[in-house]
């Protein structure tokens, strides 16, 4: 089988040209850097991103912090991720770095906190 993808490790953007065999990589071309090479294999067969989005917060000056996972994951996670997420709910004090889900589905991976949120401050 045959199939292009543009590479994204790097700002050039190269159009890789990948021809595989079940689970094996027969040929990469149009890369021009060899983290092409890495990335065109890894993509193929276990497309990994980094997923960002919020989670609500509860005492906060802000009703929700930005998070990001401290790791690329497998892109099968994405939508199980966020169904996840959608029901977790951290308390203020949040700094940035602070870890909300520790080991992510056992992947070793972290949601942490992008920003940090502050105690609602009460009004007197």
């Amino acid at each position: 089988m045959k199939k292009e993808i543009i590479c994204i490790v790097c700002p050039m953007g190269c159009h890789l040209n990948v021809e595989y065999a079940q689970k094996t990589v027969l040929s990469i071309g149009g890369n021009r850097c060899k983290l092409g090479l890495e990335y065109a294999e890894k993509e193929s067969f276990n497309p990994e991103r980094t997923l960002t989005t919020t989670v609500k917060v509860t005492n906060g000056h802000l009703p929700l912090v930005s998070v990001r996972t401290s790791k690329p994951v497998s892109k099968k996670l994405i939508f199980k991720t966020m169904a996840l997420l959608s029901k977790v709910m951290v308390e203020a004090p949040i700094l940035i770095g602070d870890k909300i889900v520790e080991n992510l589905f056992d992947t070793k991976a972290n949601i942490i906190a992008t920003k940090n949120i502050s105690f609602k401050k009460r009004s007197t």
